[in-house]
């Protein structure tokens, strides 16, 4: 089959179907055991495995996968190089980059999100795979996530226009007319996020004058990465979070791997917090708590935003924040590669405003400073 041959048509399918992988990486152990873990699990089928970009984009074209776990580091063509030809030919699939956790791999990760890719997946090294937990935990996890996201997208694009779905009854916040201008943003987001700050920081991050704090659920190798690509797009400094740090006015401050990052008050000035505390939801760092520590020391005066994300991380805090007055902003479901962290929000009634991706950044500005934007 030619790499540039038509792709395949398939039959229409359903939510109760199994997710189709495809698991393209140059070592046989890691093919294997990803393999073995995988068809281990109910309602995930294996339909093809590659060994290097080339087949990949020519086994994607052939099979039309639900996922396709794609290595970072391949002979003859590298998954960065092979992303593009490979959403290409399967443009429904969801592309998941697994590399080590190294500087390097982690900027190549990040500009695989950048040009289409899902989501990545942080893979130790071959020779501890096999007692690698959290890795299995995380491979499993994403794939029915995001086959069931690609699903639930194909179904609904086929389906008549719907109503929206009814939410749950919206939790007024208190003395909402007397809620002054924000004095800080707090941004929660995870599966899909770096995209997604990535607009918003572009939006906001030269404009905005008071301080934005971040959570990304993302591995200390690639928060350090991140916030050098996200500083880019600010056209300022994005800078990881230390202990006792001062915060300054429009400055923007990412959580760092490992670490729950909060906010708290200091004599007249306000302060990051870094601790190691045990995971919320699953994660370190989580959204949850640096959400709470807003509603403790900005109450009224915090802007929430929650951002495309597996799980409901975030929306606990988001609760809080709305109890002392605080507006909550969800990104929309259309948008989303994962809604699973703003539609738990929307469902508990505490997202103010639901907006796609691309106006997030604007109304974040109008809510601040009253810039009128185009939506």
């Amino acid at each position: 089959m030619s790499l540039n041959a038509p792709r395949i048509p398939r039959p229409s399918r359903g939510m109760n179907d199994p997710i189709r992988v495809m698991i393209t990486d140059d070592s046989a152990v890691v093919r294997g055991l990803i393999t073995r873990w995988l068809v281990e699990e109910d309602g995930i089928e294996i339909v093809a495995k590659a060994t290097d970009g080339l087949q990949a984009i020519k086994l994607a074209a052939e099979h039309q996968p639900d996922v396709v776990i794609l290595d970072v580091e391949m002979p003859r063509l590298d998954g960065l190089k092979a992303l593009p030809q490979i959403l290409k030919a399967a443009p429904k699939s969801k592309v998941v980059m697994a590399s080590t956790l190294t500087h390097r791999n982690a900027d190549i990760t990040l500009r695989a999100l950048s040009n289409g890719a899902a989501d990545y997946l942080p893979k130790p090294e071959s020779s501890s795979l096999a007692s690698a937990k959290g890795f299995r935990q995380d491979l499993i996890t994403k794939v029915r996530a995001l086959g069931e996201a690609g699903r639930r997208a194909k179904v609904a694009h086929k389906r008549p226009m719907a109503p929206p779905a009814r939410t749950a009854a919206r939790i007024r916040p208190k003395n909402i007319t007397a809620r002054p201008a924000p004095k800080a943003v707090f941004i929660g987001s995870s599966t899909g996020g770096p995209q997604a700050l990535r607009d918003v920081i572009t939006a906001i991050g030269p404009k905005i004058n008071i301080p934005v704090f971040i959570t990304q659920h993302m591995p200390k190798a690639f928060t350090a990465v991140l916030a050098e690509h996200l500083s880019k797009n600010a056209r300022k400094p994005v800078v990881e979070g230390r202990d006792g740090m001062p915060v300054k006015s429009s400055g923007i401050y990412l959580a760092p791997g490992d670490f729950h990052m909060t906010v708290r008050r200091a004599g007249s000035g306000v302060v990051i917090g870094l601790d190691q505390r045990p995971q919320e939801n699953y994660c370190r760092p989580a959204v949850d708590p640096m959400f709470r520590s807003a509603a403790e020391v900005y109450s009224n005066a915090a802007l929430g935003v929650i951002l495309t994300g597996m799980g409901h991380d975030g929306c606990a805090g988001a609760e809080q924040m709305v109890k002392t007055g605080a507006q909550i902003i969800a990104q929309d479901e259309a948008s989303s590669v994962v809604w699973g962290m703003p539609g738990s929000v929307v469902q508990a009634g505490l997202a103010e405003q639901i907006k796609p991706i691309n106006q997030i950044g604007c109304t974040i500005m109008k809510i601040v400073s009253g810039v009128k934007c185009n939506e």
